[in-house]
């Protein structure tokens, strides 16, 4: 559902309001419609289009992530299957990861945002077309938005999901911290008149590549600057003498339909949330693209923060809630910044960085760096730290087979409805969670399958575990239910006996 008229809009209430609609705002948008929270988007473009190719793909565990849902066979046909994980240009191998997906998948960001767009649509997600947030006002119920045709909306909360030089993030006033950029590159796609150097061609500033595009007639061209460039809008004459710099010629490069500037810049907001606003990907955290983890840590913050949000928007979670999703989702940022550096720093082609470059290659063809890595760099192997216990505690739940007296199913397919599961593996009618009936779906089922974590490898198969929307594990039965009913209380409220 579109409102494309620009007008009578002033003060339409929502629960909340996400400002922009790129790949973040759009997950967000589609867990909070499947919570049945009344959610909005306000975005700048008038349509889903998008200039360029942009993140050229999804990794294993954002793909688990909207396996999860149902709909990760949306993006798979329409993509190519393939190792797509690396760490500064040495290709990780997942085919011996335990999890269905256990591959990356090249589809570049135009596909995947459309597919997204189409799925929140489906779920009657309002979109503000063609405007964007220029301010807002906060107050103990909720947050009054003004938009750029004069319109206002409010909501009880407000996402900013409006990237790398977020409006929301700096009018909530959150510092954004972090390193400032040591190089800057051009990323363009093109015509040109002469045939180009096809290929890599490094210089001691690091990678500069071209390469023919889908339609294998034009061409993609990434490039190192000879000086940094912060700011500003990159130009055909900035494309041209980047690339006379590296080649000694410019191709006769001409026909520019997308053309812009990145650099190694890394900075994350010190807070995820100043009281009713909250930020996610870019908005929250930037870094170089080497290694395409941008889009995918922007996809799963959104599901880490959508189950929390609608869980205190209905009432059934204090508003503290909320500070889990700064608690979990900082971290894996703050890793992601330092990986890119990193990354960046052993791409430059000085002939010292080379010799570094040599060792660091020998050392990820070993079995267990390897799989360290590529579970780093896949997001197989996060763990958020829910305290001592069982391997499986703050992990991603394999999708195991299960049997149920309904029949056969998987674990991801217990999860499409995006509510928790207490999946009960011991003796029938063992736990008894009625006082979180309403929230909390309780399966009996068997499995036979080994259990196998990423990069840890097999653990012990425990008699029950109490499953995120997230698909994160709460909690972790070995026989008894101790601490069951303290993790149902953390995670999603106080029982019905107990908030009488």
């Amino acid at each position: 559902m579109h409102d494309e008229s620009g007008r009578g809009v002033a003060m339409t209430k929502h629960a909340v309001v996400i400002a922009g609609g790129g790949p973040t705002g759009l997950m967000l948008a589609a867990e909070l419609a499947l919570a049945r929270v009344d959610v909005a988007i306000v975005e700048r473009r008038k349509n889903q289009d998008l200039v360029g190719s942009r993140a050229g793909g999804l990794h294993s565990r954002t793909i688990e992530v909207l396996d999860q849902r149902g709909v990760a066979e949306r993006f798979l046909s329409q993509g190519n299957v393939m190792q797509v994980t690396g760490f500064a240009m040495n290709r990780l191998d997942l085919s011996d990861f335990p999890t269905r997906h256990n591959y990356g998948l090249a589809l570049t960001q135009n596909h995947i945002e459309r597919i997204l767009a189409g799925w929140v649509e489906e779920l009657a997600v309002p979109t503000y077309r063609g405007r964007e947030v220029t301010g807002f006002v906060q107050d103990d119920a909720g947050v009054d938005v003004e938009l750029s045709d004069g319109g206002r909306l409010r909501a009880r909360y407000l996402v900013g999901c409006d990237g790398g030089r977020s409006l929301i993030r700096k009018s909530a006033g959150i510092d954004f911290p972090g390193w400032d950029p040591s190089i800057s590159y051009l990323i363009a796609e093109v015509d040109m008149t002469e045939e180009p150097a096809w290929g890599m061609r490094p210089n001691e500033r690091g990678i500069n590549a071209i390469g023919k595009l889908e339609d294998g007639k034009r061409v993609r061209v990434v490039l190192n600057e000879p000086h940094v460039k912060k700011g500003g809008e990159a130009t055909l004459d900035d494309l041209r003498r980047a690339l006379v710099a590296v080649y000694g010629t410019d191709f006769g490069v001409h026909g520019v339909t997308y053309l812009s500037r990145f650099t190694d810049m890394a900075r994350q907001a010190a807070s995820y949330r100043e009281r009713r606003v909250l930020l996610a990907g870019d908005s929250a955290h930037v870094h170089a693209p080497t290694g395409g983890q941008g889009l995918n840590i922007g996809v799963q913050d959104a599901v880490n923060l959508g189950w929390k949000l609608a869980q205190v928007l209905r009432g059934s979670s204090p508003e503290t809630l909320l500070d889990t999703y700064q608690a979990e989702r900082h971290p894996v940022g703050a890793r992601v910044l330092e990986n890119s550096l990193a990354q960046v720093a052993l791409m430059r082609g000085d002939e010292r960085t080379k010799v570094l470059q040599t060792r660091m290659s020998e050392l990820l063809k070993m079995a267990e760096p390897r799989k360290h890595y590529a579970g780093m760099m896949s997001g197989l192997d996060i763990h958020y730290d829910l305290g001592p216990g069982h391997p499986l505690l703050g992990r991603r739940m394999p999708d195991l087979d299960l049997v149920t007296e309904s029949g056969a199913t998987r674990v991801f397919t217990l999860l499409h409805e995006a509510r928790p599961v207490l999946l009960d593996l011991g003796a029938p009618g063992a736990r008894d969670i009625g006082p979180w009936a309403d929230r909390v779906r309780r399966i009996e089922a068997r499995t036979t399958g080994p259990w196998e974590l990423p990069v840890i490898g097999p653990v012990a198969a425990p008699t029950a575990v109490l499953i995120r929307p997230d698909g994160h594990v709460a909690w972790v039965g070995d026989g008894t239910d101790q601490g069951l009913r303290d993790a149902l209380t953390c995670w999603f409220g106080p029982g019905i006996e107990q908030a009488r």
